[in-house]
């Protein structure tokens, strides 16, 4: 996996770098978010707790991915100004996982067990008779 930065553009009023790279894989598969992270931040020199990658996108039967990434200047305005998407993509802040539904069942409320009792109390309808066909 090779590493190819295209453009490198600083944008002051947000305090971040933004970086437009080309992944060189041949015979290898896609790379992974995390791995492109490392390469950044190993090219560029800086944590990578920093680096943000915002999207890659790589075509079928060529082997490069292009991308587009962030570097804060400090991890604190990434989580501040970035979409929460992006930071649990890039594995900055913890994603939580879903409580099992299956564990405790809801109770009805009391407004649903009135009315489940209701229709119990009262008596079924009667039955029309059947006109006699001639």
């Amino acid at each position: 996996m090779e590493l190819d930065i295209q453009e490198k553009r600083e944008n002051r009023l947000l305090d971040r770098i933004e970086v437009r790279f080309i992944v060189h894989h041949a015979n290898q598969p896609t790379p992974r978010r995390e791995n492109v992270r490392e390469e950044l931040s190993k090219a560029l020199k800086v944590q990578k707790d920093r680096v943000v990658v915002d999207h890659m996108k790589s075509s079928f039967g060529v082997h490069d991915t292009v991308g587009y990434a962030k570097i804060y200047s400090k991890k604190e305005i990434a989580l501040e100004v970035e979409r929460e998407y992006l930071l649990k993509r890039n594995k900055l802040i913890v994603q939580e996982k879903k409580a099992d539904k299956k564990e405790e069942p809801e109770e009805p409320k009391e407004e649903e067990k009135k009315e489940d009792e209701k229709p119990a109390d009262k008596e079924p309808p009667k039955e029309k008779p059947k006109k006699e066909e001639k």
